[in-house]
């Protein structure tokens, strides 16, 4: 049962794993926690945002649209890798997904099919939204790849996680795509490889 690190840990975790950060507004504070508790948290989530252009990205995920209040994330991961923070405390990028995942991430075992959406992940989840059009040809440049591996190695090294906890939102919830364009189980060999 892990609470979650301030605001100024989770800045000084990336910062420590090399990542350039820009700072969104009031970021620590922006946060959907009059909905729900924030925590505790088991892991990492990564998604893909189906936009282009980082300025609009960034946006979007800091406020959200009808129907989905921002934050949606808590940092997008732009195409230069770049990560701009958007919001701190609960946020609505996991939504409702399988709780034998939950389990398993908690564990560190290996994932079972995500077949069920019952159980809220944005209470448990870092989330990181990563520009790209997720269409599958929408490249992902080394940098960007270079920053989601940080970013999550970062947030796992401050908990004492390893890879395993690092999951996508495809993972999740039962008909999501995101990330598209590299596999997870690469991504977790990266970052195995950065906290090792």
């Amino acid at each position: 049962m892990a609470p979650p690190m301030s605001a100024d840990s989770f800045l000084d975790a990336l910062l420590g794993e090399g990542l350039t950060i820009v700072q969104v507004g009031a970021w620590r504070t922006h946060n959907r926690n009059h909905k729900g508790p924030w925590g505790p948290v088991h892991g990492v989530m990564i998604h893909h945002t189906a936009t282009s252009g980082t300025a609009d990205t960034v946006r979007l995920c800091r406020d959200g649209y009808q129907g989905l209040p921002g934050p949606l994330c808590h940092g997008v991961i732009a195409k230069d890798g770049t990560v701009h923070l958007v919001g701190y405390g609960r946020a609505n990028h996991a939504g409702l997904g399988d709780d034998d995942v939950l389990r398993a991430v908690i564990a560190e075992t290996a994932l079972p099919p995500d077949d069920e959406a019952n159980t809220d992940g944005n209470p448990h989840f870092y989330g990181f939204e990563c520009e790209n059009l997720g269409d599958g040809k929408d490249p992902w440049p080394q940098v960007q790849l270079e920053a989601i591996e940080r970013a999550a190695a970062a947030v796992c090294r401050r908990h004492g996680w390893g890879a395993p906890s690092v999951i996508g939102h495809l993972e999740w919830q039962p008909g999501k795509i995101d990330p598209r364009g590299f596999t997870m189980s690469s991504m977790r060999t990266r970052i195995a490889g950065r906290l090792a």
